[in-house]
């Protein structure tokens, strides 16, 4: 019997998502211990990163990091394929969504920021959707919808502030 070994090259791109995805993994844990008045309230810091790289490097390395993060944070904070980590998941697949139509919107008026509110909108109108769909089953959950609309103009605006911030201090994009 011989031994086979599979090489696949690691690429730019391979280790600068896994930068990434690292910086926003920490920043989803990190998040996990700040006490929050509501369940499902939370800043979302990790978003920070996702406007990042969705500025710098587009939609489909944006994907990469959301998903790792999400799935990495998941399994870090022990809610894998619990409720929750289905939860995460769905808003952070309709955020994409918007961010991947939001990124059409005229650069002049739609920047960090307001990509970081339509992606926090959409956040929480993911998990609302499965909320309701499974955990919920009763319209008694859409009365949450006026907080988390709070919640989600005022964390996206400051996310989006800092990754505006970030955006524009960090070096110019290397190839």
């Amino acid at each position: 019997m011989t031994r086979s070994t599979i090489d696949l090259p690691i690429t730019a791109e391979d280790q600068r998502i896994a930068r990434y995805a690292a910086a926003a993994i920490v920043l989803s844990v990190a998040e996990a211990a700040i006490p929050m008045p509501l369940p499902g309230v939370k800043p979302g810091l990790g978003n920070i990163i996702t406007l990042v790289v969705l500025a710098r490097w587009g939609w489909k390395e944006a994907v990469w990091v959301v998903l790792l993060r999400v799935i990495a944070a998941s399994l870090l904070l022990g809610f894998f394929l619990a409720p929750g980590f289905f939860l995460s998941l769905s808003g952070a697949l309709v955020s994409l969504a918007v961010l991947g139509a939001a990124m059409h919107l005229p650069k002049r008026w739609f920047g960090p920021v307001s990509q970081s509110v339509l992606a926090a909108f959409g956040h929480f109108a993911g998990q609302l959707i499965v909320a309701r769909l499974w955990l919920v089953p009763h319209e008694g959950v859409f009365y949450l919808v006026p907080v988390f609309a709070l919640a989600a103009v005022v964390f996206g605006t400051v996310n989006g502030l800092v990754a505006a911030r970030l955006l524009r201090e960090l070096p110019p994009r290397e190839a």
